[in-house]
């Protein structure tokens, strides 16, 4: 049975929302470990340092500072990007001369996540940015480079606003879009790939839970390591223009690589690496059956 387009990106939606809630309660300590040694890496010598610091100023609490943010990003990140990337693999077909229901290779799966990324960064950027203030925000009153206060999200949005308007919720944005596009392609790509090594006695689709939670674990490890040092980058300058006027992607790469060394640019990969295996496996299974289980309802019908 034909599934109506509608339904389908209906369908793709819910399944990618229900895959970033799954990734972010997997992973949400290793990422404020990330972006904490990412803003700040002369306050913490290593991940083991960065826990026991935070852990030691504000408890474990610490660890989930953004959860909401992180949660709201996710969720709207991968519904936007999982729809979208079944409207671009549909594109693919069509450039590529194929029918619309052909399976499409590795390597065109991976452009499709790459084009798509890009219609997610839109929405992930605003929601990245708070998540990312929250996280760091311990450091940046201790350093002394903000007062105390704005602790909540609420906060951080009102200061947000009141500072640049709502145009500020995109600060960081164009290394948001260098990150997301090529990322996504090795996203896409390895966990297609790792399907297709797991799939060689039967269909991707019947796939069970370990090689699929592998294969998103193997994306999730392919993307940081392309495109971590953007990351970094990313976040200096949305963490650090809460403080005041921040460089862009160019003048921010140029600052740490001047004063800092390259070394800089991989603060907090170790957390990062740590989170995309099981972050990623998660967010891929419960995609992937959710999205199982409503074509089958649907299909019922």
């Amino acid at each position: 049975m034909r599934t109506n387009p509608a339904i389908q990106a209906a369908i793709d939606l819910t399944a990618g929302a229900a895959g970033g809630t799954a990734c972010v309660l997997t992973g949400q300590p290793f990422d404020t470990a990330k972006v904490k040694m990412q803003t700040f890496p002369s306050l913490y010598r290593g991940l083991i340092e960065c826990i026991v610091k935070t852990y030691k100023q504000v408890g474990l609490r610490g660890f989930y500072k953004g959860t909401t943010p992180a949660l709201v990003a996710n969720i709207a990140e991968n519904s936007v990007l999982f729809m979208c990337y079944g409207f671009c693999q549909q594109i693919v077909r069509a450039l590529v001369g194929l029918d619309k229901k052909a399976k499409l290779s590795d390597l065109q799966n991976a452009v499709s996540g790459s084009f798509a990324s890009a219609f997610a960064a839109l929405v992930l950027c605003p929601t990245e940015l708070v998540k990312c203030r929250l996280q760091a925000m311990h450091e940046m009153q201790l350093s002394g480079k903000i007062a105390q206060g704005h602790n909540t999200v609420w906060s951080v949005m009102k200061s947000v606003i009141q500072k640049d308007g709502p145009l500020g919720f995109y600060h960081g944005l164009s290394s948001t879009l260098l990150r997301e596009v090529p990322g996504y392609f090795f996203f896409f790509g390895g966990y297609e790939l790792s399907r297709t090594f797991f799939a060689a006695e039967r269909p991707k689709d019947q796939l069970g839970p370990i090689p699929l939670m592998v294969s998103g674990g193997f994306g999730g490890i392919c993307l940081w390591i392309a495109v971590y040092p953007v990351d970094c980058v990313k976040s200096r300058i949305q963490v650090l223009s809460m403080s005041g006027k921040q460089a862009g992607f160019m003048g921010t790469f140029a600052n740490i690589l001047r004063h800092e060394g390259v070394v800089a640019l991989y603060s907090g990969l170790k957390p990062t690496l740590i989170r995309a295996f099981p972050a990623n496996g998660a967010l891929f299974l419960a995609y992937e059956y959710s999205r199982k289980m409503m074509m089958e309802q649907v299909d019922a019908f």
